[in-house]
């Protein structure tokens, strides 16, 4: 039986829909401080109840996809849309790469790359926005690799350790996004 389903196609990952029976490496990954610290959520605790629930949730809401190795048909993370606002053709973005080892090697960027063609040329969305802290520079090199612009900062709005870091927002406009995919799939 399948466990994972492409919707869409990149050159190192497919995105899928969630797979719900997948809770576990979720529940590793989010109690994982290399991956809680830079989603802003270090002080929680995700216990398997509580995760499926959010995988649930999410596995329902349309625009969240569980991302996935082509080689290998491997879970690496998440990424979705949030806060789709069809009237003003906006929406909020969010992404991980769950397991350490994957993190730096342009899985995210693919992963992004066809979540915005997704959200430009299927949801026929205008401006993409995402929120990153300041101290996560792999992340931001990411994001501008998308085509991503800082946008502006929240000062000092995260607390990790003792130190206080910037939320940095970050957009990017459909008339500004460069990416081949889709493209073939689409007519012209």
């Amino acid at each position: 039986m399948a466990r994972y389903f492409c919707k869409l196609r990149g050159e190192k990952v497919y995105l899928s829909p969630i797979n719900v029976d997948d809770v576990e490496m979720y529940t590793r990954w989010l109690n994982s401080l290399t991956l809680s610290v830079p989603l802003g959520q270090a002080a929680e605790v995700f216990s398997l109840p509580r995760e499926r629930e959010v995988l649930e949730r999410l596995s329902k809401e349309g625009h969240q996809f569980a991302i996935v190795e082509r080689s290998s048909d491997s879970l690496l993370g998440n990424c979705g849309i949030m806060d789709h606002n069809t009237g003003n053709g906006t929406a909020e973005v969010g992404i991980f790469i769950g397991d350490e080892k994957r993190r730096g090697k342009g899985y995210g960027t693919d992963a992004l790359l066809l979540l915005a063609s997704y959200a430009f040329k299927l949801l026929n969305l205008h401006n993409l926005l995402l929120r990153v802290a300041s101290f996560n520079a792999r992340a931001i090199r990411c994001y501008e690799k998308v085509g991503f612009r800082e946008m502006g900062r929240r000062t000092e709005a995260l607390l990790v350790n003792g130190k206080r870091y910037d939320n940095v927002y970050m957009q990017l406009l459909a008339s500004e996004f460069r990416c081949p995919y889709l493209d073939d799939e689409l007519p012209a």
